[in-house]
C-alpha cells in the first residue's frame, strides 16, 4: 500500500482517517496506557499489602516498585511522571505533522500550544484543590509541570536537532550548577522545622548536601514563590520535598522525548530506529548513574535532579523501545489493545482518577463489598482496587467505541 507521501505526490487526496492513523504510533499509545494504569494502580494499595508479607521476595519487589522512594533512587512508580512527560515530547513531532496536513500555520499552532499550556496549569491546580477550602496553588504535579514548559517545548519542535540538544545540555548543566552554587545547609540547620528528621538517613554530607530535602534551592524558591499566592496557612515546606522548579528539568525530559519522537518519525528502517533507542537508553542510564557514582549529582526525583532526568529517561526510552519492537516492528498489536484504550484517553483517565475514584470505590463497597473479602482481609484492598480499575477501563472502552477522545 502506498504511503502518504506517495499518494500526495501523485496528487491524490489522502483520507482524513488515514492521515490520523499515520500521525500516531500504536506503541506510544500503548506505553502511555501502561503509564496511566501504573498511576491508577495506587488504588490497590500494594505497598501496604506488601508489608503483610515481609519474608516474601515477590512482595518486597512489588512494594518497592509501587511507591516513591524516600529520596535517592528510582522505583517503577518513580517513572510514571517522567514517562508521561517524555511521551508528551515524543508525540509532538507527529502532532505538528498532523496539524500541518490540516493546513494550520505556525501562528495557529502556537496559539493552541499557549492555550493548552494554560489549561494544563489550571486543571492541575483545580484537581489539587478538590479537598481544600480554597484554591490550593501548587505547581509540582504532573499537569502543571508539563504546562509550565510546554510552550517552550513546542517552539523547540520547529528547531533543528542540534538546537534541541544544545538546549537540553544547557538546562541540565545550569540546573545542576544552580543547586551546587546555592549554599548547602549549615551544620546547625533546623531540619525539624522543615519536616525532616535531624538524623534522617537520606541526608547527604559533603558536596551532595546541596540536594538535601527541604534545605535546597528548590525549597527556598517555593518558600518565596508559593507564599505570593493566597493560602490557608503560610508555606514552610512540602512534606514530600516536591518543588515547583522541577518544571525546568521536566522540560529537559520532554526534550528527550521530542528527540525520540523525531527519531521515530524519520525515514530510517524500523530496526535502525530500534537499535538507536536501545543505544540511547543505555547511554542515558549509564550517564545518570555515573553522575551519582562520582558524587557529582544524586538521582533524586523529588527535586528532579539532572542525574535523575538522564537516568529516568534511559529507562523510559528502553521501555518504549520494547513496546516499539513488539508492536510496530514485529506487528504484535492485539495484546496491547487494553493499553491503547487507556492511552488514547490519558487526560480523561487522569481527571477521572482525581474526581471519580472515591465515588466508584464507595459504590463498589456498597453493592459488592462482601465479594472483596474472599481472599482474606490482607488481599481485600487488591481485589477492591482491581475492581475500580475494571470500572475505569470499561468507561474508557465505551468512550473508545464512541470515538470520544478528550484532548487539550
Amino acid at each position: 500500500m502506498a504511503d502518504l507521501a506517495q499518494l500526495e505526490s501523485a496528487g491524490l487526496k489522502v483520507p482524513e482517517e488515514r492521515v490520523e492513523a499515520s500521525a500516531r504510533l500504536v506503541s506510544v499509545d500503548a506505553f502511555r496506557g501502561l503509564v496511566m494504569l501504573l498511576m491508577l494502580a495506587e488504588v490497590m494499595r500494594l505497598p501496604e499489602v506488601a508489608q503483610a508479607f515481609p519474608q516474601s521476595l515477590f512482595w518486597r519487589i512489588v512494594g518497592f516498585n509501587t511507591e516513591h522512594v524516600q529520596w535517592q533512587g528510582c522505583s517503577l512508580h518513580d517513572l510514571i511522571q517522567p514517562a508521561f512527560s517524555f511521551l508528551v515530547g515524543a508525540a509532538l513531532p507527529f502532532s505538528i505533522a498532523s496539524r500541518r496536513r490540516k493546513g494550520q500555520n505556525f501562528r495557529q499552532m502556537l496559539g493552541h500550544a499557549v492555550w493548552r499550556a494554560l489549561l494544563l496549569i489550571v486543571l492541575g491546580i483545580f484537581l489539587r484543590s478538590i479537598h481544600s477550602r480554597q484554591t490550593y496553588f501548587t505547581f509540582e504535579d504532573t499537569l502543571t509541570q508539563i504546562g509550565l514548559g510546554y510552550v517552550f517545548l513546542f517552539v523547540l519542535g520547529f528547531s533543528r536537532v542540534r538546537t534541541q540538544v544544545i538546549t537540553l545540555v544547557v538546562i541540565l548543566v545550569c540546573f545542576w550548577a544552580a543547586f551546587a552554587i546555592y549554599p548547602a545547609p549549615a551544620a546547625n540547620f533546623d531540619y525539624g522545622r522543615v519536616g525532616v528528621p535531624p538524623n534522617w538517613e537520606h541526608n547527604y554530607t559533603g558536596f551532595l548536601a546541596h540536594w538535601n530535602k527541604n534545605s535546597n534551592l528548590s525549597w527556598a524558591f517555593d518558600v518565596w514563590f508559593l507564599n505570593l499566592f493566597p493560602r490557608e496557612q503560610p508555606f514552610v515546606f512540602n512534606a514530600g520535598g516536591w518543588s515547583t522548579l522541577s518544571f525546568i528539568p521536566t522540560l529537559a525530559t520532554m526534550i528527550l522525548g521530542l528527540l525520540t519522537g523525531e527519531w521515530l518519525k524519520n525515514s530510517r528502517s524500523k530496526i535502525q530506529k530500534l537499535q538507536g533507542m536501545a543505544i540511547g537508553g543505555v547511554g542515558l542510564l549509564l550517564l545518570g548513574l555515573a553522575l551519582q557514582w562520582w558524587d557529582v549529582c544524586p538521582i533524586v526525583k523529588r527535586v528532579w535532579t539532572s542525574a535523575y532526568t538522564l537516568y529516568s529517561a534511559g529507562w523510559v526510552v528502553l521501555i518504549l523501545a520494547g513496546f516499539y519492537a513488539l508492536i510496530d516492528w514485529r506487528g504484535w498489536r492485539d495484546w496491547a489493545f487494553p493499553l491503547v484504550v487507556v492511552g488514547m484517553n490519558s487526560i480523561a483517565i487522569y481527571v477521572m482518577n482525581w474526581t471519580m475514584r472515591e465515588f466508584i470505590g464507595d459504590s463498589l463497597d456498597r453493592h459488592l463489598g462482601g465479594m472483596f473479602g474472599v481472599a482474606g482481609a490482607t488481599l481485600q484492598p487488591v481485589l477492591h482496587g482491581f475492581a475500580v480499575l475494571v470500572v475505569f477501563w470499561c468507561i474508557l472502552f465505551w468512550m473508545y467505541r464512541k470515538k470520544i477522545f478528550v484532548r487539550i
